[in-house]
């Protein structure tokens, strides 16, 4: 920049700032480069009577991935508002980008709209990585439904998507639970030539069957991959744990090195404890924990810790998980002391439930999810130890903070439609049928057996 302001006033000086092309390439170095300055950049843009469609996409490229994103949007509008010029394929890509990095849902459907509209919806490469900013933007955000809307809507306009995108799109139907179009999704990859030996697809194909219940159509695709990464390996020992098959998953720590030259690393050693969690593996768990940085060189974060506490909670042995909870050689976040809170619960330990509850509000730091968390957990203890009063004082305590507590929410597949349901909504469709079989399976769990 030392060296550009200098020419920067020799341009000035000489006309040339009135020159566009001449213009551009500063505006470009100033906005794009490591070295640049990107408020310099916009005070430069500002300066030029008619910026052309090259400026304008330097500065909504830049602006896309800056700190600022929501200001790719704004010279978007500045360029939209100028009657000889239209925004290009660069244009919506980045616009888009830009969309996704401020979480604007809204902008980022009508971006959407407006590539279709104009034709670009296959037409260049750049548009074409627009789809996979929007489907991953919106699976970013939690908005898988709308992520598998826009794919679909892209197959059906004959855009045929990249491995990135459809790895994604069976991220949405992971998220979902929609097992139907998961399956649509993975026969479109048979048939699509280069899309079978993709690791990534591969991996995302594992990970989408464990997450809607078919264990077996998970392993089967997993065994029948070609090439397998760390990634892929830690899906499919997810994919056991959280199904309860804990010994293989503790198989596939071995297999991975001797099978395919693959060393684990934290996130796979986490899924390993998470499947001896499930599976009640206690002695197994401690002993990968104890010997993570010794066998593997992997140094035990909360999460692992955590993890072994909770193990060590459902086994009842809340005294060692406390003890482990002090050993720890960093400082406990919120969910290790959430995860000993839990075992309090089941085991009706008022005493550690209070210390614990202590420690979490210190590190909540006015998070009202933590808050709130803790504090229904407290209550719930009281109750089951029939401290009624102490209850009581929780519950009004959360009152009168103004804390409420976040509705669950679940999603179902019928018929290869998601639908979702979030406690105390009343507005589904079916929402009488629902309550009516629900009754009638309620009445009938309560009947006398003998009749």
């Amino acid at each position: 920049m030392r060296t550009l302001k200098p020419t920067h006033a020799v341009f000035i000086t000489h006309g040339l700032h009135l020159n566009n092309f001449a213009v551009s390439k500063l505006l470009a170095f100033c906005a794009l480069s490591n070295s640049g300055s990107l408020r310099y950049a916009s005070l430069i843009f500002h300066q030029v009577p008619a910026p052309n469609a090259y400026m304008y996409n330097t500065l909504i490229r830049a602006q896309s991935t800056s700190s600022n994103p929501h200001l790719a949007m704004y010279y978007f509008q500045l360029m939209s508002k100028q009657i000889d010029l239209e925004p290009d394929n660069f244009t919506f890509h980045f616009a888009i980008l830009g969309c996704v990095n401020c979480g604007w849902i809204g902008p980022g459907r009508q971006m959407h709209c407006l590539v279709v509209k104009n034709g670009l919806v296959a037409a260049d490469a750049h548009v074409q990585t627009a789809w996979n900013v929007i489907i991953n933007g919106y699976v970013k955000r939690g908005l898988a439904s709308e992520a598998l809307r826009v794919f679909q809507d892209m197959l059906v306009r004959g855009f045929e998507p990249d491995g990135f995108c459809v790895a994604t799109g069976l991220a949405a139907c992971a998220h979902l639970g929609a097992l139907w179009q998961g399956k649509w999704i993975h026969e479109y990859v048979r048939k699509r030539e280069g899309l079978n030996s993709d690791v990534f697809i591969g991996t995302a194909l594992v990970d989408m069957y464990a997450k809607c219940g078919c264990i077996d159509l998970a392993v089967e695709a997993f065994e029948g991959m070609g090439k397998r990464n760390v990634v892929s390996w830690s899906a499919m020992i997810g994919a056991y744990g959280v199904h309860g098959y804990a010994t293989e998953a503790i198989s596939c720590l071995e297999r991975m090195q001797v099978d395919d030259g693959v060393k684990p690393d934290g996130v796979v050693l986490l899924g390993v404890l998470t499947a001896c969690n499930h599976g009640g593996l206690l002695e197994k768990g401690k002993a990968l924990l104890d010997n993570m940085k010794a066998k593997y060189g992997i140094v035990p974060k909360h999460e692992h810790y955590s993890c072994v506490i909770d193990l060590l909670c459902k086994a009842g042995r809340l005294s060692d998980a406390f003890e482990l909870i002090r050993r720890m050689p960093m400082k406990p976040l919120a969910f290790v002391w959430g995860a000993l809170m839990s075992g309090c619960r089941i085991h009706n330990n008022v005493d550690l439930a209070e210390i614990a509850v202590e420690q979490l509000l210190q590190i909540a730091n006015d998070d009202r999810g933590e808050e709130v968390g803790a504090y229904v957990q407290l209550s719930n203890i009281y109750l089951g130890a029939r401290r009624s009063e102490d209850a009581l004082r929780i519950r009004k305590l959360i009152g009168e903070k103004g804390i409420k507590k976040t509705p669950g929410c679940s999603m179902l597949e019928v018929d290869g439609k998601v639908n979702e349901f979030v406690s105390g909504d009343v507005s589904h469709s079916h929402c009488v049928q629902i309550c009516t079989m629900l009754d009638l399976i309620s009445a009938d769990s309560f009947q006398d057996p003998q009749n």
